[in-house]
């Protein structure tokens, strides 16, 4: 649930009751509900030490913003003794001693550390924003043993801006992490959580496309949420940690003799790790990108059982340590892989593999148009996720390409959010359900239909796209602040054309019920076999093809 919708709800602002610890609340207007004001009075009887929180604001400069966290932070400093409220102008002195320029600032405990909002924290950098108030009133950054023992080790000064929105699932927690490590180094290092859609100027100039984006001292650039290791690491290097932390734990050279490798460290291929390797087969999975695949890059996975509603990225990281206690995993890309009576033979980067059976785990990717401007752009106008990015470009214009129920939704969603909406189909007629063509239709979505993108244009920047017309062969450039494309999904299915396993039309692994491919020692499990594409299917399909491998390989052992 987003959380300013959680925190604020519909309810009429009643007059709160009298506590003890709040006795001046009596004669105070409220603006947060009732049921907030509980929930907030609850978190902040946790609270140790007195919290300083100033506030820095410009009239005539995001005035909604102003007066929005304005009555929000004079609020929390009705809730609880412990927190102190510090309203400011721009220019005075507190502004000059503080180096705030931005109209609105939120600075907590400035006496101490750096860690600082610029635009006010709503919708879920609320969640960021209280808990860097626990946080700091408890005198804790919270980070492990091991993130205190790295950060230890940092000379420099370090400036840390993470550029966020309000409809981002994975910007608050990339925020605690800057906010962490400005707790545990404050002599050396400052946190900035920088709402995009409020100062756009500053999003502009380091050319935030999609979000989180993290800067680091104004040179180093990332893109999403990090584990926390990883993003210390790029704080300390001010390098992309992809190859810090890939450091081997092999030789370069070394071969691995193993049961099974896996290709593949999304759903399917980390619950087959976890099922081999409870069966005590030794396994490695092998994956080239980000643990979890594209469910970790999903803002939100809601009813898998267990959990109702929790970001993808926190589902893949929980099943990825899981994993991680009954098998290897080592991110580098495979360079070749080879089947025969023997089994199997991945080479990767810096390793030979061979393995008894080959589990081909490798997912489905988003369908890329191809269009000339289209890698150039991804990030800076070209995105694949409306929910995540969709806000940064409230009050702007975008064209969603395709004609399928994920391209309808989109559009309507970013709709919603107050954004200038075109939708290019390349088919006469949507694919969509019928209520969601109804829906673009009644919002006034500007519709391109019978059109492709013939290329995406800009500098820096989405400006335009070139939409050619099939019927009559004219193009025309639409202007545009960005496209998002919304075409479907190519499965992953390169290797096992080349072991010679069989594939459908659309390029699908073809399985029997056991996930057993048509090359001998050769299975295949998620995504990549097609049908029904859900975390759990994906789910289930890995552990039957670990246990199905285990069963084959106890036979061939008898034989």
């Amino acid at each position: 649930m987003n959380f300013l919708k959680k925190l604020f709800g519909n309810k009429p602002h009643e007059a709160p009751p009298m506590t003890k610890a709040n006795a001046k609340a009596a004669q105070h207007k409220w603006f947060l509900p009732a049921d907030s004001r509980k929930q907030l009075t609850t978190l902040f009887a946790s609270l140790v030490n007195p919290v300083n929180i100033h506030l820095f604001t410009r009239d005539g400069v995001n005035d909604a913003y102003n007066d929005f966290i304005l009555k929000f932070l004079d609020d929390f400093a009705h809730l609880s003794d412990k927190i102190l409220f510090h309203p400011h102008k721009l220019g005075g002195d507190e502004a000059l001693k503080w180096s705030v320029t931005q109209s609105p600032t939120v600075l907590i405990e400035p006496q101490t550390y750096d860690i600082r909002f610029l635009g006010a924290p709503i919708g879920e950098e609320g969640r960021s924003f209280i808990e860097a108030v626990l946080m700091v009133s408890l005198g804790q950054s919270g980070l492990s043993a091991t993130g205190k023992k790295l950060l230890a080790t940092l000379e420099e000064r370090r400036t840390i801006k993470v550029f966020v929105t309000p409809t981002c699932p994975y910007c608050p927690p990339q925020v605690v992490n800057a906010f962490r490590a400005a707790m545990e180094r404050p002599d050396l290092i400052s946190a900035w959580c920088v709402e995009s859609s409020q100062m756009q100027e500053l999003a502009e100039r380091f050319n935030v496309g999609s979000v989180p984006h993290t800067v680091f001292n104004d040179t180093l650039s990332v893109l999403g949420q990090e584990p926390e290791a990883q993003f210390l690491a790029e704080l300390i290097s001010l390098k992309d940690a992809d190859a810090l932390l890939s450091q081997p734990q092999h030789k370069p050279g070394e071969t691995l003799d193993v049961d099974v490798a896996i290709l593949g460290a999304g759903p399917a291929g980390l619950a087959a790790g976890i099922y081999a390797g409870r069966a005590g087969l030794k396994t490695v999975i092998v994956e080239r990108e980000n643990i979890g695949g594209q469910v970790s890059v999903t803002p939100i996975v809601e009813n898998y059982p267990g959990f109702a509603s929790i970001p993808g990225v926190t589902l893949m990281q929980v099943t990825g340590a899981q994993a991680r206690q009954y098998c290897e995993i080592i991110q580098e890309a495979p360079r070749s892989v080879t089947a025969g009576p023997a089994g199997v033979t991945v080479t990767t980067t810096n390793l030979k593999i061979t393995a008894r059976a080959l589990l081909l785990a490798t997912g489905a990717t988003w369908k890329k148009l191809g269009a000339p401007g289209e890698e150039q752009f991804f990030g800076h106008g070209v995105n694949y996720c409306a929910t995540c990015d969709g806000y940064l470009y409230k009050d702007r214009k975008v064209l969603v390409v395709g004609g399928g129920n994920t391209a309808l939704t989109d559009a309507l969603y970013l709709k919603n959010l107050g954004v200038d909406v075109g939708v290019v189909h390349r088919r006469a007629e949507f694919r969509a359900e019928k209520h969601l063509q109804d829906g673009v239709r009644n919002a006034g979505v500007t519709l391109f239909m019978d059109c492709t993108v013939e290329s995406i244009l800009g500098d820096k920047k989405v400006t335009a796209a070139r939409l050619r017309d099939n019927t009559t062969g004219k193009t025309q450039d639409v202007p545009t602040d960005g496209v998002f494309i919304a075409i479907g999904e190519t499965p992953n299915s390169e290797v096992a054309a080349r072991l010679g396993c069989e594939l459908t039309e659309e390029g699908n692994i073809v399985v029997d019920a056991q996930m057993r491919t048509n090359v001998p020692h050769v299975y295949a499990a998620g995504d990549v076999i097609g049908g029904i594409r859900q975390i759990i299917t994906a789910v289930g399909q890995g552990g039957t093809a670990a246990l199905t491998i285990f069963d084959d390989l106890a036979k061939e052992n008898v034989g």
